[in-house]
């Protein structure tokens, strides 16, 4: 199944685009499931229908559902309840009622990942359009799977978990007490789903669009977003321009200095990326008569003229992977060349921190921690240098480590 994330600034209609793109891929026959993350129903009202956690039909192969988080809180939580059950009667603790509970900051969030999992593994539709909150907040949630997992490997290293029998043995030689089974085998579910919702975004068939309005603004956030983007290995495919005024305004009307605007946004982005437009209705789309006649692309659409290499083409293309290679130039140069793709970065705004057999990268407002190939291990970073989009790690071998003879 392709899974399409679609992301932007927020105000510049992405929900609607969302709705469009999953219309005109049901309307070529796809099987596609949209799905939802706003609690006030935008989405219903592009769509005009309602929507809801239970999925609607909209027509022919085209099925929305927009999950409740608070009811995935509170089902969470009673789970949570039940399986401290003994600790919680030791304590003499009084259970939480599930009508008493309100979702916490971030219950948004982890409804949205636990229902891509769940749509991506059911397979049972063609297509997953996904409506993701406004950039900031989306690449965030992006990062999410992969960053908690690293935090449960740091916290819970599984390679360290005594023996059931040995563990209180264990416990009065240290003095403390040891971590108890219950919290390992909760770490090792949390380990699976989390793992499961990182395969679904790092599959080949998973890509994000960027939808923003041309103008000053859109241009500064869709930098960023693609600079973020980068920095995850997250592919893309398109940036859709939305609300593209018509050529025909007169020069002396209102809105000449906005088509201005958008007119050098677009030859800007149309050298960076491969830029698809959506005109501007002159209203806010209404239900599938006005989303059909935006024209959105589709999920896998027909490549542009002079579009960049590895924008989707065909219906059975496929982003180009956003591959960090590892480059042998010891024969040369003595060095090994790790070389990071970060479209947009700033070299003042770069930053590296080597931390065991981590690297973690900065670039802008955004960082990750990854963990090293195994051959670059075994070296001490010798310097990094920003050329073009591509930042160069080098790195040389250390002769305590590196095998004899290589």
């Amino acid at each position: 199944m392709r899974t399409l994330l679609l992301t932007g600034p927020g105000g510049t209609g992405r929900t609607t685009l969302a709705a469009a793109t999953a219309l005109a891929a049901a309307r070529q026959g796809t099987r596609t499931l949209l799905l939802g993350t706003d609690r006030d129903d935008t989405l219903g009202a592009a769509l005009g229908m309602r929507t809801g956690p239970a999925p609607a039909l909209v027509e022919p192969r085209l099925t929305v559902w927009r999950p409740d988080p608070a009811q995935g809180f509170r089902d969470g939580l009673a789970a949570l309840q039940d399986r401290a059950a003994s600790a919680l009667d030791l304590l003499g603790a009084a259970r939480l009622d599930p009508e008493e509970l309100t979702p916490l900051p971030g219950a948004d969030d982890l409804a949205l990942l636990r229902a891509l999992r769940e749509a991506a593994l059911a397979e049972a539709h063609d297509l997953l359009v996904v409506d993701l909150p406004a950039a900031p907040r989306a690449l965030a949630l992006l990062a999410a799977p992969e960053e908690l997992r690293r935090c449960l490997r740091r916290l819970l290293p599984p390679e360290r978990q005594a023996a059931r029998a040995l563990r209180p043995v264990l416990g009065r030689l240290a003095g403390v007490p040891l971590p108890t089974g219950a919290l390992y085998e909760t770490a090792a579910r949390w380990e699976l789903e989390l793992a499961a919702t990182e395969a679904v975004l790092a599959d080949r068939n998973t890509v994000v669009r960027l939808v923003a309005e041309p103008g000053p603004a859109g241009a500064d956030a869709v930098r960023t977003a693609a600079l973020g983007l980068a920095l995850r290995g997250l592919r893309t495919d398109l940036l859709v321009a939305n609300r593209v005024l018509p050529e025909d305004v007169p020069a002396d009307s209102w809105l000449g200095g906005p088509l201005a605007q958008q007119r050098k946004t677009l030859a800007e982005w149309q050298g960076t990326y491969d830029v698809r437009t959506v005109p501007h209705l002159g209203r806010d789309p209404r239900g599938t008569d006005d989303l059909a006649a935006l024209g959105a692309p589709g999920a896998a659409p027909e490549a542009a003229p002079g579009a960049q290499p590895g924008a989707a083409a065909g219906p059975d293309a496929h982003a180009a992977p956003v591959e960090w290679t590892v480059t042998d130039r010891l024969a040369e140069d003595g060095v090994l060349v790790w070389s990071i793709p970060l479209p947009g970065a700033v070299r003042d705004e770069l930053d590296l921190v080597r931390r065991g057999d981590e690297l973690a990268v900065a670039a802008g407002p955004f960082r990750r921690t990854v963990p090293l190939p195994s051959a670059l291990r075994r070296c001490t970073v010798d310097g990094a240098a920003l050329r073009g989009d591509t930042l160069t790690v080098r790195f040389t071998p250390d002769p305590g480590l590196w095998p004899r003879g290589r």
